[in-house]
């Protein structure tokens, strides 16, 4: 990202005059019962929304935000389709194949997404040229495209040619990061004397070219949200500034700040299972329930409300 004349505020004025972005509200679409809670999705798009997890620091949680977001818009009756990008890893497909194999396996039922998987050899893929990955990336995306209401897509914890593709075909980019300036260093720089915001950083720039690119092309917004993941229990001194520095750096490049979730052991040990608190129900009961469960289930609510998703407040998450 260029630096213009006076600074990054010149430059998200210029971004906002180029797509009339406000730094307020959600730009994604939805289905009939899931919709943008400010009514304006309320009709079934007839382009599916795409949700693109991204963060090239590894460890902030961005699978795990991307099973429960896919999760949680399944059950809310919504066509799901999900791409996992992280080749090597594959932490999204190795879920949905846990879920598909304990609901066989104890003859319970559970909505299920559609599944493109961008290679049948993702360590292989992932070695080879970018031309290569680039063009298998594009096929499964047009075909999971096809009659769904969502595309939602894991990206690696790195700056890759296909993770670039997928936040330029984005409507909306959720930026998961952990509670520490070792997280916030990706999106912005500070002094390490006075902890004043300096300027933004390296995923900043991958975000913001491609919100340039794609109003260019075709005149959209791209939403991006930042998730407070893994918040600390209590209120430190760290914290306060590092809440500061987020919010500053909102101003300036044009993100909206919503709460993640926090670090629970019931969003780990369900993993094994395929399942997230969304799927607990008196059928589907693998771990015993507890007070963990409610908070759990009460902070997965939180995301989708940030992330302007509405119609989720039914029986899917509200059966504590």
């Amino acid at each position: 990202m260029a630096e213009a004349p006076g600074g990054v505020n010149q430059q998200t004025a210029a971004f906002g005059a180029l797509t009339g972005y406000t730094g307020a509200g959600s730009a994604i679409g939805g289905c009939e019962s899931v919709r943008r809670a400010d009514g304006l999705g309320e009709q079934r798009m007839s382009q599916a929304s795409v949700i693109v997890i991204g963060n090239e620091k590894g460890g902030a949680g961005k699978s795990t935000i991307a099973i429960h977001t896919a999760v949680a818009l399944l059950h809310a009756g919504a066509k799901v389709a999900v791409l996992d990008l992280d080749l090597r890893q594959q932490t999204l497909g190795h879920f949905f194949a846990n879920r598909r194999a304990w609901l066989d396996a104890n003859d319970a039922a559970a909505p299920m997404p559609i599944e493109h998987p961008v290679s049948s050899d993702g360590a292989a893929l992932a070695a080879a040229p970018e031309a290569e990955a680039e063009a298998r990336f594009g096929e499964a995306f047009a075909e999971s495209s096809r009659g769904v209401d969502f595309v939602l897509i894991d990206t690696p914890g790195a700056d890759t040619a296909i993770s670039r593709m997928a936040h330029g075909l984005a409507d909306l980019i959720v930026t998961p990061m952990n509670d520490s300036f070792v997280d916030f260093d990706m999106l912005g720089v500070v002094d390490p004397v006075t902890l004043e915001l300096v300027r933004h950083s390296l995923y900043s720039e991958t975000v913001w070219n491609s919100r340039k690119a794609r109003a260019a092309k075709d005149r959209k917004m791209i939403d991006w949200v930042v998730l407070r993941n893994r918040l600390a229990p209590t209120e430190a001194r760290n914290r306060k500034r590092l809440d500061e520095r987020v919010q500053a750096l909102s101003r300036k490049v044009g993100f909206r700040v919503g709460p993640g979730l926090r670090d629970r052991v019931i969003y780990r040990e369900l993993f094994p299972f395929g399942l997230t608190v969304a799927d607990l129900s008196p059928g589907i009961r693998p771990v015993a329930m507890s007070l963990q469960h409610v908070a759990a289930r009460q902070e997965l609510r939180a995301v989708m409300t940030a992330l302007g998703i509405s119609g989720l407040d039914g029986e899917i998450l509200a059966a504590e």
